[in-house]
This record gives C-alpha cells, structure tokens and sequence, in this order.
C-alpha cells in the first residue's frame, strides 16, 4: 500500500484525478451558460470559448508544474504557502474555502428547488433542511470512510451528468441551421472582457481537484496528465455545446437563461428531451457537490497541518480510514449552514471573485518553486522559460479588471479583515507560547 509522507493512502490515479476535475469544473453553470454567452456575444461568442480556453489551460500549466513539486494536500494553497510563506498561504486556503462553502450552499439550494418541482414535499422549509441535510451528511460520510470511495462516486457522477448532454451533442446536428451560426458584427473590447470573465467563471474549479495532492499515485506525473486531458475535455465540450445551442435556437437562444440546454432538448428530442436534461441538471449539481466535499476539506486539513489556524484537530487523520475526518465533517456542516440559511449572493460573488487572487498566487510561485532547492527537480516543468507565468499573471489582471467597483472594494475590506485576524492569532499564539 502506498502511504504518502502526511499518512495518507495514495490511491488517486490519472483517470480518477481526470474525472475528478471535469466533474467539479461542469457543474450547473453548464445547463445556462450559453444562453448567457450568446445575450453578450451573439453567435460570436464562439471565439471566447477558444479564447478563454487557451487562457486558463496556461493558467492550469501553472498549476500543473506546481503540483508536481508540492505532492502534499492543499492544492493552491499548499503551492503558495511552500513559495511565499504562511500569510499569503493562509489568504489563499480562506479564499478557497469560502468560496466552496458559498458556492456549495448556491448549488445545494438550486438542487433543493429542482427536486421540489418534481417532489413539493421539499418546498416547505422543514422538507428543505432534511434534504440538505441528507445530502451533506451522506456525502461527508462518503468521503470520510475513504478518498477512494469518494473518487469513485466522483467516477460515476461525471459520466452519469454528461451522458445526457453528450447525447444531445451527436444526435441534434440534424438541427443545427447554419445561418443561425453566422456573425451578424464583431464584439466590443467591453463584451469581450464581460464574457471572458463569465467564461473564466465557468472553466475555474480544476484547480480544486488537485487539493487531493497527498494522495495523488506518483503526483510528478499525474496531476500534469489529468490536468492536460481535463481541460483539454472541458473546453471541446464547451465549444460543441455552445455551438449546437446556437445552431439549434439561433436569436431566440438568449431568451431562455433557465434552461438553455433544455429547451434545445426540447427541438431534438421532443418533450421527453427537456425531461432528460432537466435530470441531467440535478445530476450536474450534485456531482458539484460530491467533488467539493471530497476537495475542499483537504485545505482546511492543510491550514491545520501547518498551524496556519490554531484548530490542531482539524489535521487528525482517521485511525482506519486515513482520512482527514475532522475537515471534511467541518466543511459539510458549514455548507449545510450557509445553504440553510440562504441568500448570500454578493458575498458568493465576493467568494468567486477571490478566486482570481489565488490564481494569481499560484502562477507568482510557480517562479518562486523554480529558485527553492529542496523541492522535486524531476517533476513537470512549463517550457519557454518565465513566459507562461508572467503570460497567466497579465491573463489574471486583464480578468480583475473586468470586476466592479462594488467587488473590488469588497475584495479588499475582506483583505484587510483576514490580514487583521492573522497577525492577532499569531500575537496570540506567541503571547501564550511566552506565557507557558
């Protein structure tokens, strides 16, 4: 058996890792998103898929490089921690967490909405908890009994919630018109950048199936070859989906933000297609839900690990499973929290936003891993020098300056907030180091 350094099972594999990352990347944005590319972009929006799908595959050969020098769990966080040291770590495992913690309560209302048009038991707010509650409870104690069963509901989910859409794909090219899919004029720089940041959204979450890293079969080479083929999946199947959308409903796709994917369903199929697809989205949502509570909770693991936060019990590993229990029944309980109590929308924007912080300080440590000498030197390594980190790092900036003023401001109060808490803690924790 092999047991990683931190008494973690290593039983990740390129497939599982591959799979692991698609499943978190597609989730229920898929089901509306071309709707909301063709109102900014038209039948051009085409070319911000390609655009944006060559920009974040640089962003995750950061990521990629990263991940085969620090094996351990934590993915973004454990990289930027390593290269710069536990404040910017600790800034970057809060962003991570909070934004799969409000994230998670959005899809889990979303779902929760979706059952009860089928079932209206779950309308009334007693049947809601109980299934949230169903719904975080099980998955925590899925993923607690072991990574590899939860890589293997991960498995399953993904090929369960894309079967429906693949299958759309192939069979609605009957329907596709070609004057549907003809520019009527080129976008303004101002769209272009409004889509990209929409589509940057979209293709964000692959970073987090990496979070596994302690338990990734020789990391060195898997995580660039799952990175490789799950980005690579991601983006053909996003093309081809906007594409037979665009195809299929022309203008009118634009007017049906719920459900685009449906009602193009509806055209192929018939009736029977918008059911199909209407499983097809619940299924998406909680394959998001499996793969960030197999995800997410390994940064909390990692924060405590290294005493970033100063819940020592948080970085037990369960005596039979090998597992960081304590995180993962954390993570699901504060899920559970926020997805009771609702709402949270600017502060899920504020959430999501964050991320491109963390992006930004992972592609900086790819430069600064390169200069520590006590790290993997066989593992993979981005070509072309500096070029691809300082490429990504403009990417980045191009996409912040897509934010409002509203959420910048907000990205920077909460900034200062963590800065503040942080260095108390660390008075804290030296005062009563002293005292002792």
């Amino acid at each position: 058996m092999n047991i990683s350094q931190e008494g973690l099972k290593r039983e990740v594999g390129v497939w599982g890792l591959s799979a692991n990352i698609v499943n978190i990347i597609v989730g229920a944005g898929i089901f509306v998103l071309p709707a909301i590319i063709a109102e900014i972009m038209g039948a051009s929006g085409i070319i911000v898929y390609l655009f944006c799908g060559f920009l974040i595959s640089l962003v995750m050969l950061c990521f990629a490089e990263a991940g085969s020098k620090v094996t351990r769990s934590g993915g973004g966080y454990a990289y930027i921690e390593t290269a710069f040291g536990p404040f910017p770590g600790y800034l970057a495992a809060v962003f991570l967490v909070m934004g799969g913690v409000f994230s998670d309560a959005a899809v889990a209302n979303a779902l929760t909405e979706l059952v009860g048009l089928v079932f209206p038991i779950f309308k009334n707010q007693y049947g809601r908890l109980a299934f949230m509650l169903v719904i975080f409870g099980g998955l925590a104690s899925l993923n607690v009994i072991g990574v590899k069963q939860g890589i293997g509901l991960v498995k399953i989910n993904t090929v369960a919630k894309l079967t429906p859409i693949l299958l759309l794909i192939l069979i609605s090219w009957k329907d596709v018109s070609l004057s549907n899919l003809y520019w009527e004029g080129s976008p303004t720089l101002q769209k272009f950048g409004e889509a990209s940041l929409i589509l940057f959204f979209a293709f964000q979450g692959g970073d987090t199936g990496l979070s596994v890293g302690g338990e990734i079969k020789n990391p060195q080479k898997t995580v660039p070859k799952a990175i490789f083929i799950g980005i690579s999946f991601v983006l053909i199947l996003y093309i081809l989906i906007q594409t037979v959308a665009q195809g299929v409903l022309g203008t009118d796709l634009a007017q049906f933000k719920e459900a685009p994917l449906a009602e193009t369903a509806k055209i192929v199929f018939g009736p029977v297609g918008y059911t199909i697809l209407f499983i097809g989205a619940g299924i998406s949502m909680f394959g998001m839900l499996s793969g960030e509570i197999l995800n997410v909770p390994r940064v909390i693991y990692g924060l405590a690990r290294d005493q970033v936060i100063p819940l020592d019990k948080l970085a037990l590993i369960h005596p039979k499973f090998k597992t960081p229990y304590l995180a993962i029944i954390l993570y699901a309980g504060l899920g559970f929290s926020m997805a009771a109590a609702g709402g949270f929308r600017q502060l899920a924007v504020i959430a999501s936003g964050s991320m491109l912080l963390v992006y930004f300080g992972v592609v900086l440590s790819v430069i600064k891993l390169r200069k520590i000498k006590n790290l993997p030197t066989s593992g993979f390594k981005i070509p072309l020098g500096y070029t691809v980190p300082i490429l990504s790092a403009g990417i980045i900036l191009f996409f912040l300056s897509n934010l409002t003023g509203l959420e910048i401001r907000g990205l920077l109060i909460l900034i200062a907030v963590l800065t503040v808490i942080f260095f108390l803690g660390k008075a804290y924790r030296m005062w009563k180091k002293n005292k002792g």
